[in-house]
């Protein structure tokens, strides 16, 4: 049946035990270890080369996996051990994914100031990593500050991105890192299950982490989202709180949700692609997280003491961009969620 394909923790789906969890958590394991030689191979932490960033993307997704299945089918795990795993793995992803979201979050400023700039063509210069950012051809008050909002950007995120990556060296060759990596070992091979989780059905656990992804969908203002250009991310967008768009953390959580939501169902059945529709719900929340984040990255810069005008004007302008990605991105959401809800009822 097509909902039987499309909703593995449905009632009507075949019977899925602990086994299968056993199963996915070794192959991940395996993966993890796998892609932490690649790294050591390919200079590690050092590393700058396209292996290297593939190493350490692939041991990001092995412990994203890994901890959220944790997370969802903990019953079935011996819970001192899954309790003292979880949070290392989350330290060891987050720590890992730091170099590249500074990364991508000047290169996305940047095009963005050279968009909003008019200029026909992307200069070179505009992106070098620890040196000034050349100008786009002159046009207007816009332009004028973008260049040094460009450098001022340039500066603050690659010494964000430096650090970060200090901090990566550090933690792959502490002992934190290393006892991760003994436990991980231990589970390619032994996974410590309880003694009932080989008879017990996965399906209601796979079932009670979609429950939560849609409880916290149906708190989002989704009638609002399916409007363009309503202006709701802009609001509070002049206050002088530094801390994280208020409106945002209930976003960010269901994309959190919703990640948990699709490795349970890889669980339950790893050789099912992942539906295009939860795909594109995903895509549309890290294009959310991306501009938010951005978009804070740009506020920040405009706080810095004894900037110019047009600097400053420019940071605004490129501040007010990233809200409204923001606003583009949810309603991307709500488009894509409203397609799964109708499509696997």
């Amino acid at each position: 049946m097509a909902q039987q394909h499309l909703d593995p923790t449905g009632p009507t789906a075949e019977v899925v035990t602990g086994d299968a969890l056993a199963g996915y958590l070794r192959t991940h394991a395996t993966e993890f270890l796998r892609a932490l030689r690649l790294h050591r191979e390919t200079g590690g932490a050092t590393g700058s080369g396209e292996e290297s960033v593939d190493a350490a993307r692939a041991l990001r997704r092995s412990a994203r996996r890994i901890s959220g299945s944790l997370h969802t089918y903990r019953p079935l795990l011996d819970p001192a051990w899954s309790e003292s795993m979880r949070p290392e793995l989350a330290w060891l992803s987050g720590t890992l994914a730091l170099e590249h979201a500074y990364e991508a979050r000047l290169e996305r400023l940047l095009l963005a100031l050279h968009r909003l700039s008019g200029a026909a063509a992307f200069p070179e210069q505009v992106r070098v990593s620890g040196g000034p950012a050349a100008a786009p051809p002159e046009r207007g008050n816009l332009t004028v500050g973008a260049a040094k909002a460009g450098a001022l950007l340039d500066r603050q995120l690659t010494l964000a991105r430096t650090r970060a990556h200090s901090t990566a060296l550090q933690a792959l060759g502490s002992s934190r890192f290393h006892a991760v990596a003994d436990k991980v070992a231990v589970l390619a091979s032994e996974v410590p299950l309880t003694p009932t989780a080989t008879t017990t059905d996965l399906r209601p656990l796979a079932g009670a982490a979609r429950e939560r992804l849609t409880d916290a969908i149906a708190a989002l203002p989704l009638l609002t989202a399916g409007h363009p250009y309503n202006a709701e991310a802009l609001i509070h967008g002049l206050s002088a709180d530094p801390s994280p768009h208020p409106q945002d953390g209930p976003w960010h959580q269901v994309r959190l949700l919703l990640r948990l939501h699709r490795y349970a169902r890889e669980v339950l059945d790893a050789q099912t692609p992942v539906d295009v529709r939860l795909l594109a719900a995903g895509q549309a929340l890290n294009r959310h997280r991306d501009a938010s984040e951005a978009a804070a990255a740009a506020a920040q810069a405009a706080r810095t003491p004894r900037i110019a005008p047009a600097t400053a004007y420019a940071l605004g302008v490129l501040h007010a961009d990233q809200r409204h990605e923001v606003e583009a991105a949810r309603f991307a959401f709500q488009r894509a969620w409203q397609r799964e809800a109708v499509e696997t009822v």
